[in-house]
């Protein structure tokens, strides 16, 4: 199929993931509903008009308000303006669940911390074994099995 054979989409016109989108909607609805392949692009679709409608008219709002960055308020004025002040409640609560989320991993020291700090020379260490890892996976070989960590504590 031609990029162009969908009226006025292209490669470069944004859209969804498809699994993400396939598995929002599934779990949206009971197990023993089963949803065609054709409803589901039209359910992603109509998440991407959605998104342009709520972000052309974020900007909007932005722009009467002389500012160059759309702020959450922004968005929910939008949504206030384009009929969907049903919603505004629920979105902003969501948007305060994120905002704690968010606070709550960066204390953590983000997503990829596992909360134990590591001295330097640890870190160069599992490094080092990772890269010998990743080199005999590469190889066609297995990876050396991982060594038990030495307490140097416990050494005398």
């Amino acid at each position: 199929m031609d990029p162009m054979d969908i009226v006025g989409k292209s490669k470069e016109d944004a859209s969804l993931p498809k699994a993400t989108m396939t598995k929002i909607i599934k779990e949206m609805l009971p197990p023993d509903v089963r949803v065609a392949r054709d409803a589901q692009d039209l359910l992603i679709e109509c998440c991407v008009e959605f998104i342009n409608l709520v972000s052309s008219e974020s900007n909007e709002v932005c722009n009467r308000e002389d500012k160059r960055t759309i702020a959450p308020e922004h968005v929910l004025k939008a949504l206030e303006v384009l009929g969907f002040g049903e919603y505004i409640e629920e979105v902003y609560a969501a948007y305060e669940q994120h905002k704690l989320e968010t606070m709550q991993d960066s204390l953590k020291g983000g997503k990829w911390s596992n909360g134990v700090e590591m001295t330097e020379e640890e870190a160069l260490a599992e490094q080092q074994r990772m890269f010998a890892e990743a080199r005999a996976r590469m190889n066609g070989g297995t990876a050396p099995p991982k060594q038990p960590e030495a307490n140097p504590d416990m050494e005398s």
